[in-house]
């Protein structure tokens, strides 16, 4: 690229675009812009030799581990963590780069979990798989805001995740409920709140927003039950998600990029999409039983997805809302209000799903978005098909509507593409 880039500048000197002297500053920019700022691709090679180093060094005690006796396996058992927090205090106080910081805390982070499992094997301490995450969590938290790693920060949010669904949902002799993995996500949000705010475009803020919220859907099946309810919660969760998704902080990205409004939508579409069923509003019971834990986290996320809903249409007016972010309110009121009326709520959550999609569909129809339109494509092409498992249809029927959708694929991409390109030869002609 550096090569290519002086070619270019040469090409213009020797047609007298630009001066040789301003060639030279314009190269002494670009060759010093970047130094001092860390490699991305260098780091993520520094954290994975670092994931692979404490792999290694945990696979050759283990394999002359009987061998040893009490006292070495004791030392050999703090050996890792006690070399990583050296090279810790040394990437902080040689103010190393952040490469050094990030490869040093994700060493110490396994070599905290190996320590406190080989510690215990050697005393035969006990202990259920629950309490350990919970240990190593706790132990590694601070690494976070001592090295500002994003790294350890990542797998704090998934080694808390795994703790919450170990409690929760794995563990059936307790029922406990992992209030602490709430603890643990407020504790990593300022770290996130500041990528924000600083590095909204970086390759790791796209892979904190995909994290999060899936960490968030996946540990939220600890805190319900398995009922019908738990749909309600998870459609309140995925309207959150999505909302969160919207707001303004998060318009220069790109769709792939926002994981909070792709995982929200989806999450809101596949759940809505079950209630098109009969078969699960003829399961509901016929009086509602609460428990109190799960009616508080049902409220508590519908407050909160009413708040972030209503401070984006004080910011951005109401016209800034779309379907998709007051589908969990409509499900509410029919969910709740209107179960027993017959085949109405069947019919209600079929148009609603259906609306989505042609919400979608036009979503990316006003801004040449060929993933949005052909996802507003693929909801209504699935709720046809869904459709044909609980209803009469022949299958003449069936084979029309086979052909009407694909015919739709077909010719609102080509119209779509038709107008884009007309649009690019218009502003062609105008610069000409």
């Amino acid at each position: 690229m550096i090569s290519k880039f002086n070619k270019e500048l040469k090409t213009l000197v020797k047609d007298k675009v630009i001066s040789p002297e301003l060639a030279n500053k314009i190269e002494q920019y670009y060759a010093t812009k970047d130094v001092g700022k860390p490699n991305t691709l260098f780091m993520v090679f520094g954290v994975f030799g670092a994931l692979l180093v404490g792999a290694g060094i945990i696979l050759i005690l283990a394999h002359n581990w009987d061998d040893f006796s009490r006292t070495i396996k004791t030392i050999l058992s703090f050996a890792p963590m006690v070399l990583g927090h050296l090279l810790v205090g040394f990437s902080i106080l040689k103010e190393k780069s952040n490469i050094w910081k990030e490869a040093s805390g994700t060493f110490l982070f396994f070599s905290v979990g190996a320590c406190v499992a080989m510690v215990s094997q050697v005393y035969n301490i006990p202990g259920e798989l629950a309490s350990y995450l919970l240990t190593w969590t706790v132990l590694c938290l601070p690494l976070v805001y001592v090295l500002r790693s994003h790294a350890v920060a990542l797998l704090i949010i998934l080694l808390s995740a795994y703790y919450a669904v170990q409690v929760g949902v794995w563990d059936y002799r307790n029922n406990q409920t992992p209030w602490l993995y709430v603890v643990f996500l407020l504790a990593i949000v300022p770290h996130y709140w500041n990528l924000l705010k600083n590095k909204i475009l970086s390759n790791t803020v796209m892979i904190f927003n995909w994290i999060l919220p899936a960490s968030i859907a996946v540990a939220l099946s600890a805190f319900v039950g398995d009922d019908t309810l738990g749909f309600v919660t998870y459609i309140t969760l995925f309207g959150l998600l999505y909302t969160l998704g919207r707001l303004s902080i998060f318009k220069k990205l790109r769709t792939l990029k926002n994981g909070w409004l792709i995982i929200g939508s989806l999450g809101t579409v596949v759940s809505l999409m079950i209630f098109t069923f009969r078969w699960i509003w003829e399961e509901l019971p016929s009086e509602f039983h609460y428990d109190f834990q799960e009616l508080f986290v049902e409220l508590v996320l519908f407050i909160s997805a009413i708040a972030v809903l209503g401070y984006t249409i004080f910011k951005n007016g109401i016209k800034a809302i779309n379907l998709f972010q007051i589908a969990f309110i409509i499900f509410w009121i029919v969910y709740f209000l209107l179960p027993d009326i017959g085949v109405l709520p069947i019919v209600l959550m079929n148009l609603l799903v259906f609306a989505l999609g042609i919400s979608a569909i036009k979503v990316g129809v006003d801004t040449f978005n060929f993933g949005i339109l052909n996802y507003g494509l693929l909801m209504i092409s699935i709720l046809i098909i869904c459709r044909f498992f609980d209803t009469g249809m022949s299958f003449v029927i069936r084979g029309i509507l086979f052909v009407v959708v694909g015919a739709g694929f077909f010719l609102t991409n080509y119209v779509m593409l038709k107008k884009q390109l007309k649009i690019k030869k218009q502003v062609k002609d105008t610069q000409l």
